[in-house]
């Protein structure tokens, strides 16, 4: 056995599937060498600055640019009539409302022509030679704008009278959702024994990623040839946006993606601003620049959440659900985003089933339009939501049943032996074992001892409750992926596929994947994803899908390296393709201690001569059909302390068991599980985006808005029990959302379970603790007029 060999054996006991292995892009990143958009700085570029509309609703008279085109340094002033020719800005969902009309929505400008929406809503781009030049002059824009009534949330948007946003979008409602069969949903809840009705708000939230946006646009005059430099969640996709918006063939446009600063969403599509600086490098012959400031992320991000729902859930007289239904309102802000109507709709619809038998589901959600922020995707999109309106039922259903909240689940959970199970969400569970999950889950978290601590907490003078959440996430639709590998001149080997990294860490789990399969070094093995040159095919990172559409990429990739490797390595070794096996990185003549590892191969071919009949590399460019999604599943147990005296509320105790199916990388999957169980916490105590009526955003920056910091997070304890599925070839599920999926609801169960010492069933979020106390206090005027 060569070198090579024994260093591939023992790579892959270290550095296979299902080893603790550290990300690989840390020590750059932690030493602040990581290229994000802003440290990308081009000969000769111009910077751009966005003037943007301080009227959430209203109609443009003018835009006066005189002053700012003559301020120093200033190149140009560009308005939404220097834009015309492009492309709006599109929603490409196909979905379509319940009287099978399309989704209504007007293709957003880059910038406003006729009406400002939202405050944010940008009319202006200023480009100069320095960005404060840019800055002084954007100052000096002067709008005139001719205010409107303005419309902040969903639910008052769709009333009769309501400020409308667009003359051909009646009511400000883009579309009218429904799923299942409306009827039969209705008998049986009005024949149910118990019914649970919750109105319930998934408040709005600032995505507030910790890089914010930025863009650099060049235009090659030569080769007529657009190059966007932006953060992403997958350059293919971006490309393909933009070629529209351009109106351009493919190979006219690049887009290149570096380290991303977190995105949980936000940056899946493209923005305004990216068409101004296109435009701005192909009129000036030069490379433009844009990076926002905070205080224009918090306007011109896309939000999430936003949901006013009610949740109405029937049960028999033996506690078994009968029924749910869902009805309420989502609000898409003033444009239609890419991904924003499919939350509150197709994905609630998909995810609020959970663990649950149920028999009948009606999902009904008008989508409005409404002077803000758009809304789109954040971490979850419409998963977390759905189990949150579940898990908040089933608490309340238990107190009002007499029935134990664990015994509750236990008798609803859908059985191990019955999968596949056919949900009416349309979904088809393919593996797990819920009972067997819940079961652990709740003894991992010493449910039993729960009691005692509880006491002890009450002699410190604290409140403690309890709570437990179920969730089965549907991961996004899985459409096809590349998988590329390629082995370099130096001897490392480059996977490439169309996911994107933008915080998950991609590389050490796909790399462990191409170790197990063909032996190759760890530390060896590049990752290229930022590229849309490099890709043929990209389904981008989202939905908790990469492992699952990269991995079998990589898997199926494999498989044809070794295939074409058999081939080479029998021309080497002078035997017969069939007489040769693969083991470990190596490629061996059967019966013989001849052998060639997969590295010496690679080296090989590029000094020898190849029959015309045989490959000529080891290379293989690969696109996977489109892959199953997948069911991951878990159960969280989450305990919380409040002081009566003040409602703060710190979550003291976290546990958290999953089901991902096989785990590539345990270490990798507990750091994603608690980053999604913060940002649920966050939700549940801190944070709420807050309009007044006029439509001005109140908590516009840190000092308004609470983030959750290191101190607002417990130890959260993750453990995992898979039940590998047989829908792609690692038998992995996903894992990126599911941490909010489980804490969102749980710290929201928790929380109440300790205020119902004071008869407390429900509380909006934020539950803050001046809301918190002042409902402490409620209480006990209430009792004591009693």
């Amino acid at each position: 056995m060569d070198d090579r060999t024994t260093q591939a054996a023992l790579s892959l006991t270290k550095f296979g599937i299902g080893q603790p292995v550290p990300r690989k892009e840390d020590p750059t990143l932690v030493r602040g060498e990581g290229r994000y958009t802003d440290d990308i700085g081009l000969p000769n570029q111009a910077y751009a600055v966005m003037v943007r509309s301080s009227e959430a609703h209203g109609i443009i008279n003018g835009i006066d640019t005189g002053t700012a085109r003559g301020m120093p340094g200033v190149l140009a002033v560009l308005t939404g009539e220097d834009l015309k020719a492009y492309g709006g800005l599109k929603c490409t969902l196909p979905l379509k409302s319940r009287d099978g009309s399309p989704i209504k929505y007007v293709p957003r400008p880059a910038l406003a022509t006729d009406k400002v929406r939202f405050v944010g809503d940008p009319v202006a781009c200023v480009i100069a030679e320095t960005i404060a030049q840019a800055k002084d002059a954007a100052e000096a824009v002067a709008l005139d704008i001719e205010p409107l009534p303005a419309v902040v949330s969903a639910r008052d948007a769709a009333k009769p009278g309501a400020p409308q946003l667009y003359d051909d979008v009646p009511g400000n409602i883009a579309l009218d959702y429904q799923h299942g069969d409306s009827a039969k949903v209705a008998e049986a809840l009005k024949n149910s024994a118990h019914v649970v009705t919750l109105p319930l708000i998934n408040q709005r939230l600032v995505v507030a990623a910790m890089e914010p946006r930025s863009a650099i646009g060049e235009f090659d005059k030569k080769d007529e040839r657009w190059t966007l430099h932006t953060c992403s969640q997958g350059v293919f996709g971006m490309k393909n946006m933009m070629r529209d918006i351009l109106g351009v063939p493919a190979d006219k446009v690049r887009v290149l993606t570096g380290n991303v600063g977190g995105s949980f969403g936000m940056k899946a599509t493209m923005y305004p601003e990216y068409v101004a600086v296109l435009h701005g490098a192909k009129v000036l012959g030069r490379p433009v620049k844009w990076t926002d400031d905070r205080s224009g992320s918090f306007v011109s991000d896309h939000h999430g959440r936003d949901y006013d729902m009610t949740v109405e859930v029937g049960f028999d007289k033996d506690g078994l659900i009968t029924a749910l239904r869902l009805t309420g309102y989502g609000n898409l802000g003033a444009y239609c985003a890419n991904f924003g109507p499919m939350l509150p709709t197709v994905n609630v619809t998909k995810n609020i089933i959970s663990m649950y038998r149920t028999p009948l589901l009606e999902v009904a959600t008008q989508c409005v339009f409404s002077n803000t922020t758009l809304v789109s995707a954040y971490r979850g999109a419409g998963r977390p939501e759905g189990a949150l309106s579940i898990e908040r039922s089933m608490d309340i259903a238990a107190v009002e049943l007499g029935i134990d909240k664990f015994e509750l689940r236990r008798r609803n959970f859908i059985k191990a032996k019955e999968m596949p199970f056919a949900t009416p969400a349309g979904t088809t569970y393919d593996s797990g074992d819920f009972p067997g999950l819940f079961k652990e889950a709740l003894a991992q978290a010493d449910a039993k001892g729960f009691a005692k601590r509880k006491r002890e907490s009450k002699k410190a003078g604290k409140l403690r409750g309890l709570g437990v959440a179920c969730y089965v996430e549907t991961t996004a639709a899985m459409t096809q992926e590349q998988g590329g590998i390629r082995f370099n001149d130096d001897g490392t080997v480059t996977i490439i596929t169309g996911t994107l990294d933008y915080g998950q860490g991609h590389a050490s789990p796909f790399a462990q994947v191409l170790t197990e399969k063909l032996g190759i070094p760890f530390d060896k093995i590049k990752l290229m994803q930022g590229d849309s040159d490099q890709l043929i095919h990209g389904g981008g990172t989202g939905g908790s899908r990469s492992a699952t559409m990269s991995g079998a990429a990589i898997v199926q990739a494999s498989d044809k390296v070794i295939e074409s490797g058999k081939k080479l390595a029998a021309h080497v070794l002078e035997a017969s393709a069939g007489d040769i096996e693969f083991k470990n990185g190596t490629f061996t003549i059967a019966g013989t201690d001849r052998a060639i590892n997969i590295m010496a191969l690679a080296e090989k071919l590029r000094t020898i001569t190849l029959p015309d009949d045989m490959p000529k590399t080891l290379d293989i460019t690969h696109v996977t059909e489109a892959i199953v999604g997948t069911y991951p599943n878990g159960v969280h147990v989450v305990e919380v302390e409040i002081d009566p005296d003040t409602g703060l509320t710190r979550v003291v105790k976290y546990n958290a068991v999953n089901d991902f199916g096989t785990v590539l990388n345990p270490l990798m999957v507990e750091g994603q599980v608690q980053g999604g169980a913060v940002q649920g916490l966050g939700q549940v105590l801190l944070e709420g985006v807050v309009y007044d009526a006029a439509g001005q955003l109140v908590t516009g920056s840190f000092q308004d808005y609470a983030m959750p910091r290191a101190h607002d997070a417990p130890m959260i304890h993750v453990a995992n029990r898979p039940v590998p599925t047989k829908t792609n070839p690692l038998g992995a599920k996903g894992c990126g959302e599911a941490g909010t999926s489980g804490g969102l609801p749980a710290v929201a169960n928790a929380v109440i379970d300790a205020l119902s010492d004071y008869g407390i069933k429900h509380l909006e979020m934020p539950m803050t603790a001046s809301r918190i106390w002042e409902a402490i206090e409620a209480a006990k005027a209430t009792k004591k007029s009693a």
